[in-house]
């Protein structure tokens, strides 16, 4: 199986209380070029501060002091998107339906099959990669949205509500000159390639303002 994080940016970080357990993975990981990091704990883990290099986390549902379950949770209601396959010696229906409620990318029982285990973290890494691809795009879209003016941000947020030059121009008090030449400003700044792609725009731009609140 061809690993997918090879440059370090992203990593598997393994989460259990049991030393052996966590070489025998770590060596499992290595051995298709995955690079791995192991904790004995949550706490040791967040007190590294390498929470946001974790590309896919395995992690223990029972653990001294937090449980793997509950810090999955707590990962889903702070609006992390991390990656996380759980294992345990024991996984009852309730402890599934919770993780998987959460989020889980997989709940794999002990002793866990390698095969399904690398099949598992694999689908976290793509997933991982595909978030941190949208944050990138994300960074991107705000610079842009950035260095408009704030007649070209009216401009932008009334085309993309789907209205005319004309009654963009009486809403802005200017004339249908003036809101054609922000409109042509607004579609370079931006980057857009046309009026769907600068809707497409508008409407992640909203949801992220709206999530930043939560």
């Amino acid at each position: 199986m061809s690993p997918i994080a090879k440059d370090g940016a992203a990593v598997v970080v393994v989460i259990d209380d049991d030393e052996s357990v966590r070489e025998a993975l770590r060596g499992l990981f290595q051995s298709v070029g995955l690079v791995t990091e192991i904790y004995g704990s949550v706490q040791a883990f967040l007190d590294s501060g390498r929470l946001e290099r974790a590309g896919c986390i395995v992690l223990d549902i029972r653990l001294p002091g937090r449980s793997g379950l509950e810090f999955q949770e707590a990962l889903a209601r702070n609006g992390s998107t991390h990656s996380v396959v759980l294992i345990s010696g024991h996984v009852d229906v309730q402890m599934a339906v919770r993780a998987m409620k959460a989020g889980a990318v997989d709940v794999l029982t002990k002793p866990v099959r390698e095969q399904d285990l690398l099949e598992a973290v694999n689908r976290g890494l793509a997933q991982d990669q595909q978030r941190r691809a949208q944050t990138r795009h994300d960074q991107a879209l705000r610079s842009r949205y950035a260095t408009l003016s704030d007649r070209e941000r009216q401009v932008f947020t009334l085309v993309a509500a789907g209205l005319l030059n004309k009654q963009i121009a009486e809403r802005a008090a200017i004339t249908e000159a003036t809101v054609k030449l922000h409109r042509s400003q607004v579609m370079k700044k931006m980057e857009a390639e046309s009026l769907p792609d600068l809707v497409r725009m508008a409407d992640r731009l909203a949801r992220d303002e709206a999530g930043s609140h939560l």
